[in-house]
């Protein structure tokens, strides 16, 4: 059998011209929203798609952060309850990093910096980007961008959050090698987290050089 393509065949890199959108209809509109979108795109053996329906949820993009201590190598963690993770049958009381929705006219740093106070009052004296990823592209238009932050770890403790938007959030101060077995365990269950601490267990060593 041969592995050649049919003449006409896609190119090796699509690109969104290679999408047709034929129409848009907001079916919900409240915080969120929830669009459907009617569209055509190339295929990989050459030629077009039949018209496809798809429903996306709009959330906007979000910003998260691993407050991380490289002298006393502590991570600070957030706990909070999550409605997803209820209705999907996890824990509803959520260990995760620190982050929040990227207002019109914010950046993702800022959105960060200001997170790390109202979420674990502690202040990023040294922010680097980690990673940007798309949480659910299979239905949700939602980008994370994933910093790490520089904190003093001694200061996070107690209880935060916006009373106005309904946040009730426990800090937790944990050692970098405890909260990475929580992510082996399955305690934490949160994508950002993961990564953040993934990444931290490849780098910290760098991060505690630059600390000295």
């Amino acid at each position: 059998m041969s592995n050649e393509l049919p003449s006409g065949s896609a190119p090796d890199v699509y690109s969104k011209d290679d999408v047709k959108v034929l129409s848009t209809e907001t079916l919900y509109q409240g915080y969120f929203s929830m669009v459907k979108y009617r569209f055509r795109h190339k295929l990989f053996a050459g030629g077009w798609s039949e018209p496809l329906e798809r429903e996306l949820f709009e959330r906007g993009h979000a910003a998260a952060l691993l407050p991380y201590d490289p002298v006393e190598d502590n991570v600070v963690l957030v706990e909070q309850f999550r409605v997803g993770a209820m209705a999907a049958d996890c824990s509803p009381w959520q260990l995760e990093i620190v982050a929040g929705i990227i207002e019109p006219n914010e950046t993702a740093e800022s959105v960060v910096s200001r997170e790390a106070v109202e979420e674990a009052g502690v202040t990023v004296t040294q922010l680097e980007k980690i990673t940007r990823y798309l949480s659910s592209s299979g239905g949700c238009s939602e980008m994370l961008d994933v910093f790490v932050g520089r904190v003093d770890s001694t200061k996070a403790k107690g209880i935060h959050g916006l009373a106005h938007e309904g946040e009730d959030i426990r800090v937790h101060v944990v050692s970098r090698q405890e909260a990475y077995r929580w992510i082996e365990s399955g305690k934490i269950e949160n994508a950002a987290s993961i990564i953040a601490l993934q990444w931290l267990q490849l780098n910290y060593l760098r991060l505690q050089a630059q600390a000295q």
